[in-house]
């Protein structure tokens, strides 16, 4: 591959901490084993495409802390480019916190920190050289999302935006993507009130919720139910690998770079979705975020 995949947005410190289950709202439980592991979807991302043969740009911001500094050693072990992960002074590296349940399912609390502090500024144009894919995700400020698609269109490259955490997404940003990835609950955000969703039936009418803006190359991730593909006028369901998993935490950014790998090897979009769904569900099988993502020889020996 000669062409990079660029990703864009956020890196935390995540503290992961086991808990029996979740909290109900006002409820005390007890937790356990509580480690802080590299994490942020940007970062996951980046790390989750580079271990599988991607050659990856990451585009964000630390604090000019230990965090920070773990973070950028952690992408960069893992073959990341991070020279422009930007360290920014006086402000703390950004957090999550993420209690995981026994189920391996679990809740997680942003703190910004460094992540709120970028800027336009920060996305510079060099980052995008020889860029096939802009990888985009919203934990980062708007005006640096913005500033990024518009980078990418103006390089040529294709931009994959996972709008998550879900907010309002303005005209001028989905006028930029050329694939966008949701899961179901941020597919009936963009769908409204008015249509009750029933996949994969309702891939179409996101489909067409969208076309105003040009978007008809779409994935609703379903986690253990698969996913939809909508490829133009095509629509495919993609079966999930059945597995016991441990930790969720990450699938979905594992799924977004190991699509942004076969997308960039020239894949289409249901066969590059399909590979990203094992992927995915390979790392439900380790803790943690990062620590959990394959590489290709590891994937290709638990096939």
């Amino acid at each position: 591959m000669t062409e990079h995949i660029v990703v864009v947005g956020a890196l935390n410190a995540d503290l992961a901490i086991r808990v029996d289950r979740l909290p109900a709202p006002g409820e005390t439980v007890s937790g356990r084993d509580v480690e802080v592991l590299p994490g942020g979807k940007a970062a996951n991302q980046a790390v989750a495409a580079a271990r599988l043969g991607g050659r990856v740009r990451l585009v964000g911001a630390v604090g000019d802390d230990d965090s920070g500094r773990m973070l950028r050693e952690h992408a960069a072990a893992a073959g990341v480019d991070t020279s422009f992960v930007a360290m920014l002074p006086e402000v703390p590296t950004g957090q999550a916190i993420i209690p995981v349940d026994d189920a391996g399912e679990n809740s997680i609390i942003l703190v910004p920190g460094a992540n709120g502090a970028i800027g336009p500024e920060n996305i510079p144009v060099e980052a995008y050289a020889d860029a096939a894919i802009v990888c985009l995700s919203l934990e980062v400020p708007l005006p640096v999302v913005l500033r990024a698609a518009a980078r990418a269109v103006a390089a040529g490259a294709a931009v994959v935006l996972n709008p998550s955490p879900f907010r309002p997404l303005p005209g001028e940003l989905l006028d930029a993507v050329s694939v966008l990835i949701v899961n179901e609950l941020e597919a009936e955000q963009l769908l409204g009130p008015t249509v009750a969703p029933a996949w994969p039936g309702a891939a179409k009418a996101l489909r067409a919720a969208l076309q105003p803006h040009g978007i008809d190359r779409i994935v609703v991730t379903r986690g253990a139910a698969g996913a939809v593909v909508v490829d133009g006028k095509a629509v495919t369901e993609v079966h999930a690998t059945s597995v016991d998993a441990v930790d969720t935490t990450g699938a979905g950014d594992a799924f977004t770079g190991a699509l942004a790998v076969r997308l960039a090897e020239g894949d289409p979009l249901a066969a590059a979705a399909a590979e990203a769904s094992v992927v995915a569900a390979f790392s439900t099988t380790r803790r943690g975020a990062q620590p959990s993502y394959p590489t290709a020889s590891e994937l290709a020996e638990w096939r």
